[in-house]
Parts: structure tokens; C-alpha cells; sequence
């Protein structure tokens, strides 16, 4: 194995040192081999954290695939108190813009940082896979770190298993079917319809759910609400359009409609669905009345977060987490002008929609590159991350500093705590905690340390309660990486992103259908049938799995 062989290395180059200073090599040898083999039985130890064998100063650089992520490591207290505690210390590196560009220029390169945390459904996170750019997180923790297996869930290690038996990425923020209902009532969903409080009550908190009701309420919005200080109201606000759609449009309006995902045992064609043509046309109408600005078509995280902190956006189809911090900006300048969640677009049968859940695949994977600098150390850590201990750290900090013990359950100190619920930049700028560091966030361990959510937010995540589904039979059952399916899979997706925009400018339901049927006569060519029978068979793999 290759990192044996960067182990008996180390140790010729120690002994050729020790010839040329003229050492007894013979002493020099037996001392080496002692010490190797003292770390070794104190490494080996399954039920004690490896990491506390070397607590010495080691930086890693850690590469996270989101240009939005702009967090550093040192100078709060929570990645200070673990840095005191491990030695690790983190640079962490996200692109600057595109970032699939910036995974194709790394891997072109055929090196990574030392750490990789990317979407387990992006399209490179197999492909750095398949091109054996990652270490085995099992082998690892074989050789260096057994306590990795202790604290990792077996679950999530099957789930993520791939061909070759390697266990590569560790997910956050997920959670197994048997996860979900337990704490179903407990764990809401992220995706939620908002409008803006005092606008939706002055307009006489209009029925949207219905094209008519939902074109009419965005229509007299902007007539009776024009300008939010001094600049234009936007009616409706999405995600980002990328190059493979937005996610508002995709997967967030299906969910409000509740189009299911199969039927008779097949994985469903959401996309054609009837429900969702309506929907995506009414969309069209909205633009053809002046009702979508074009704001959303070119704007990316930071400018719709500069607007969503103004006010600038009658209702957004959006995630809500996402907008914490601006919601909490809101609400301090003036509580009435906050965002609320209400009943969105649905189907013809007003059917409650159907929101996901965590799921078994989660948000993240986070990988460890085949140069990383110090194996050892890197698997350690992300075994720390992992443990409860981790967790605890890197949700509540250090105690008696961010946290202290109230009969017996840990609790934010009030002066954290309120900065938590007021100002979440600051809070992270200061603190640190919360999972400010969410790579290998547990959300479901969280739960034992959450406190009573902020009122401006408490509304948003409480709306979706009892809306939410378990999804993981379907994840990553879209086809990746370089096999037919998933070129043919890539196109595809590509294809959507360039054809989305088109079909909500449309002129016309005329030309909105001859384009979308030009869509889909390029998806047939492209190997469409080639994806669905993939799909099909990662679907019923899936609930073997997890049936197992």
C-alpha cells in the first residue's frame, strides 16, 4: 500500500541521516523502530481518539467547493480552543467564482488540497474518486486511526461504500430513513415559500397557491409597493441560475407540488409532469406581465443576499437557512418587515407539499487527498470531527468561555447565545460556534444542544414542520463521472441549465412548447434512456440498502 511505502521511506532517509553524521546505526535503528513502534501501539488503540497521540503544530489546507464560503480558521474562539487543544490548524480555500471550473483546473493539475469538502452530487466529487485522487478513508483509518471506526457511523459508511470496496467521503447533515422518524417532528426542511410580512398583510394575505392567485399577488405587489427605499421592488425571488438550472425552479417547485418521485415502483419523470409544465408556465406568464426581473437571472449569492438584507423581494421560492442572517437583520431594524413563511405554489388538488428531509447521502462530503501532507494527523482529525467530542466542540466551543452546565444540559452563556440569535456574522466572526465549521456537522446529534430558535426564524422553520419526506432511496441515483451514463447524464443537465432561462422568456405557451420539446428530443439524443435505466437500478440498489 502506498502509504506504507511513505512509511518505510521516512525511515531509510532517518537511517542514510544517521550513517552521514556518523551515528551507530545499529543504536539509531533500534531507537527508531522503538519509537515507531510506541506510536504505533498508542495509535492502534480502537477505543481511544488518535489524535491525542500528536497534538504538535500541523496547518492542513482544506478546499470547500462553495464560492459563498468565506469563513476563516483562527481568531474566534472555537477554532482556537481546537487548534489549543489538537495542533490542527486550517486554511481554508474556496473559488473565487465558477466552482466546477475550479475543480477542473485542480483536477487537471492531479493534486488537491489536503482536504476536499464538496456536494455529494456534483459531478466531480466521483470523478476525484475515479481518477484516485482521494485516499481511502477505511484504509486510513486502518493503518493509522481505528478509533475512526468507532465513531463513524456504519450506516453512512456502507451508504458511501463504492465498487472497490473504499470507503472515500464522510457526509454531513444526514440522516438514515430510521433518523428521520425519530426526529421527523423535531428536524425541519430548509426549502420554504417567503414573502415579506407587511407587503402579504397589506394585500390581504392572498391565496398563492393557485397560477392565478400566485400571478395576482405578485402582480399588485408591484403596483402598490413599486419602490423599497428609493429602489424597485422585485416580485418573486429564486437561487441562482447555473449551468445546470436553479434550484428554486427544479427541485424546490416539485417538492411544493408534491410530484412524487416514483410511481409503481419506477423512478418518475418529474420533469415532464403535467403539474409542473403548468407551473413552469405560469413562471413564463409571470415574466410576460413584468413580473420577473432580470435581476434573477444574473445575480449570485451575495448580491441576492445584499437584497434579501433590503427588503428588495416580495416572495422568494428559497431556501431558509440561507437567509438567516439577513432575516435577523430584518427583524432588528424593524420586525414587520421580515420575511414569513406561507402556503405556496401547489398542485390542482391543493395537496400539502412534499419538502425533503435529511437524507441517508446529507449535504457534504468531505475527502482527504492522496498528497496530503501528513495522513496520519488528517484522518485523525476528521475522526475527532466526528466524535461526539468533536461535535460538542465545534457546536458549543470551549466551557465556561461559550458554553456552561445548567443542571446537568449545556447551555450558550447569554452574551453568546444573544449574539447568536441577533447577528450571525458577527457571531461567527466572534464565536465561532453553532457549526460556523459545518464540513462534518451531525444534525442530528445537534438536537441535544439546540436552543429555542430566534423568533424571526423560529416562524420559517416551524411552517415546514410536517411537510417533510425521507428521500435517501433516490439519492445519488443520477449517474456521475466519466461512464457513459454519466457523460450522457452531464449533457443533459447542461442542456436544462441553457434551456430554463429560454422557456421563462418565452414569448408565448407556443413557443414555450416547441422549445421544450426541442429539450427533450437532445435529452433523447444525448442517451436519456441510458439515465433512466441507471437511475432505476441505483433506485432499487438504494432500497437494498437501506432495507439491509
Amino acid at each position: 500500500m502506498r502509504l506504507k511505502s511513505m512509511i518505510r521511506g521516512l525511515i531509510l532517509t532517518l537511517l542514510l541521516a544517521a550513517i552521514l553524521v556518523g551515528c551507530d546505526l545499529n543504536s539509531e535503528d533500534e531507537n527508531v523502530s522503538s519509537l515507531e513502534e510506541e506510536s504505533h501501539v498508542q495509535a492502534v488503540n480502537p477505543d481511544e481518539p488518535g489524535w491525542k497521540v500528536d497534538t504538535s503544530p500541523v496547518t492542513f489546507d482544506w478546499y470547500v467547493n462553495f464560492s459563498w464560503f468565506t469563513t476563516k480558521w483562527g481568531n474566534n474562539e472555537v477554532s482556537n480552543y481546537i487548534t489549543d487543544k489538537t495542533g490542527v490548524s486550517i486554511n481554508f480555500i474556496s473559488p473565487s467564482g465558477n466552482e466546477n471550473e475550479k475543480m477542473n483546473t485542480m483536477m487537471a493539475s492531479g493534486s488537491l488540497p489536503d482536504f476536499i469538502t464538496i456536494g455529494w452530487w456534483e459531478d466531480a466529487a466521483q470523478k476525484i474518486i475515479e481518477q484516485d485522487l482521494v485516499l481511502p478513508l477505511d484504509d486510513l483509518a486502518e493503518e493509522y486511526d481505528p478509533y475512526f471506526f468507532k465513531v463513524a457511523d456504519d450506516t453512512k459508511l456502507e451508504w458511501y461504500r463504492q465498487e472497490d470496496g473504499h470507503v472515500y467521503g464522510y457526509p454531513n447533515a444526514s440522516s438514515s430513513p430510521e433518523d428521520f422518524e425519530r426526529y421527523k417532528d423535531l428536524k425541519p426542511s430548509n426549502q420554504t415559500f417567503l414573502v415579506r410580512k407587511d407587503i402579504y398583510e397589506a394585500l390581504g394575505k392572498p391565496d398563492m397557491r393557485t397560477p392565478e392567485g400566485f400571478l395576482n399577488a405578485l402582480r399588485e405587489a408591484k403596483e402598490r409597493f413599486p419602490e423599497v427605499n428609493g429602489e424597485p421592488l422585485i416580485p418573486i425571488g429564486l437561487h441562482e441560475f447555473t449551468s445546470v438550472g436553479n434550484d428554486s425552479i427544479d427541485e424546490y417547485l416539485q417538492s411544493f407540488l408534491a410530484i412524487p418521485k416514483e410511481k409503481n415502483g419506477n423512478v418518475y419523470d418529474r420533469l415532464t409532469d403535467p403539474e409542473y409544465i403548468k407551473w413552469l408556465k405560469t413562471f413564463r406568464k409571470a415574466n410576460e406581465m413584468g413580473l420577473l426581473s432580470k435581476d434573477i437571472f444574473i445575480d449570485k449569492r451575495a448580491q441576492m443576499e445584499e437584497k434579501i438584507a433590503q427588503g428588495r423581494y416580495f416572495a422568494m421560492l428559497y431556501q431558509r437557512s440561507d437567509m438567516a442572517a439577513q432575516q435577523l437583520d430584518l427583524y432588528a431594524k424593524d420586525p414587520d418587515k421580515v420575511y414569513i413563511a406561507v402556503d405556496g405554489p401547489a398542485n390542482s388538488n391543493l395537496d400539502t407539499p412534499t419538502l425533503p428531509a435529511d437524507g441517508i447521502s446529507g449535504w457534504t462530503i468531505t475527502l482527504i487527498s492522496k498528497d496530503v501532507k501528513d495522513p496520519e494527523r488528517a484522518i485523525r482529525f476528521l475522526s475527532y470531527l466526528i466524535s461526539e467530542e468533536g461535535q460538542k466542540d465545534t457546536f458549543l466551543g470551549k466551557e465556561g468561555v461559550t458554553w456552561h452546565s445548567i443542571n446537568g444540559d449545556e447551555h450558550f452563556s447569554p452574551e453568546v447565545l444573544n449574539l447568536l440569535k441577533s447577528d450571525r456574522i458577527s457571531f461567527d466572526q466572534k464565536y465561532g460556534a453553532a457549526y460556523t465549521y459545518w464540513m462534518l456537522m451531525d444534525t442530528n446529534k445537534m438536537l441535544e444542544w439546540t436552543h429555542p430558535t430566534a423568533p424571526p426564524l423560529k416562524q420559517l422553520e416551524d411552517w415546514t414542520k410536517g411537510k417533510t419526506v425521507s428521500i435517501s432511496e433516490f439519492e445519488g441515483i443520477e449517474p456521475t463521472g466519466t461512464s457513459k451514463e454519466g457523460i450522457a447524464a452531464n449533457k443533459i443537465d447542461k442542456e436544462w441549465g441553457r434551456t430554463l432561462p429560454k422557456l421563462l422568456l418565452a414569448k408565448s405557451d407556443e413557443e414555450f412548447d416547441r422549445l421544450f420539446q426541442l429539450f427533450l428530443q437532445k435529452r433523447k439524443d444525448y442517451g436519456y434512456d441510458l439515465v433512466e435505466d441507471y437511475k432505476q437500478n441505483q433506485y432499487e440498489e438504494n432500497k437494498r440498502k437501506l432495507n439491509k
